[in-house]
């Protein structure tokens, strides 16, 4: 059987241990033949990241600060004689208090951070990494329903998750024309390292796992499936939308108890 992502280069932004979904999308990609280059953010995630890039065979292991212009001109420069098809970004973060009391209260500085690293840093990578997609090729980001939907406890990353998407469907119409595709991956509620911030979590994934209609949580290698999909020439007819992966949870509404 022939590899979806044979001959494709993929760079992925956010793997930070094995538990991240990132980490799931690279082991996807590398099970259908993509070369990997991932990154990692300052040297406490060096060491990690780098142990993880052996295990999964990537070509390279490269630093970089999405919030940093510098270190995203220094990877481009770094990756000058690449070509790259696919780029993933899943980058988030938001501070941990105003994930735990009401949005009300959410500080301008905790806003303002979890707009520039959750959703501005897409554009910024597309805008760096673009002109290296010189055959065209895929780009592509992570979401989640508390982008159209109130989720208790996700506040400011909802906020920031919702202008991600509109910056999914912007650069999308802008990035077409060099042939490359921009989706969203909308993945349902997991157990992730950076998803523990969210107060209450296992009660959202219990809720989840009851109401949708596979009766089961998301499991991280859908996402995987799914980003290798969008990176492959299968996908070649999708951009500028939100694909939900979230055993459809997305559907419901109100559920009478069984």
């Amino acid at each position: 059987m022939s590899q979806l992502l044979a001959g494709k280069t993929a760079i992925i932004l956010g793997v930070a241990n094995k538990w991240s979904i990132a980490y799931a999308i690279a082991e996807s990609y590398r099970r259908e033949g993509a070369r990997l280059i991932l990154t990692y953010q300052g040297e406490r995630q060096k060491g990690t990241v780098e142990d993880l890039g052996k295990e999964l065979g990537a070509s390279l292991v490269l630093n970089c600060d999405v919030t940093k212009e510098d270190e995203l001109a220094a990877l481009v420069v770094a990756l000058k004689d690449e070509r790259l098809d696919v780029v993933v970004h899943s980058i988030a973060f938001a501070n941990r208090e105003d994930l735990s009391r009401p949005f009300l209260e959410t500080s301008r500085d905790g806003y303002l951070l979890a707009m520039e690293v959750s959703s501005y840093s897409l554009v910024s990578v597309s805008r760096a990494l673009a002109p290296l997609m010189t055959a065209g090729g895929s780009i592509m980001t992570l979401t989640y329903l508390g982008s159209v939907r109130v989720v208790q406890n996700y506040n400011v990353m909802g906020v920031a998750k919702a202008a991600l998407e509109a910056c999914v469907r912007y650069l999308a119409s802008e990035l077409g024309a060099r042939n490359i595709r921009v989706n969203a991956i909308s993945a349902g509620p997991i157990k992730t390292a950076s998803a523990r911030a969210v107060k209450d979590l296992t009660n959202v994934l219990d809720t989840v796992a009851a109401m949708s209609p596979l009766r089961r949580r998301t499991e991280t290698p859908e996402v995987g499936d799914t980003a290798a999909f969008l990176g492959s020439d299968l996908g070649r007819g999708v951009t500028g939308n939100v694909i939900y992966v979230d055993a459809g949870f997305q559907v419901m509404a109100l559920k009478s108890p069984e």
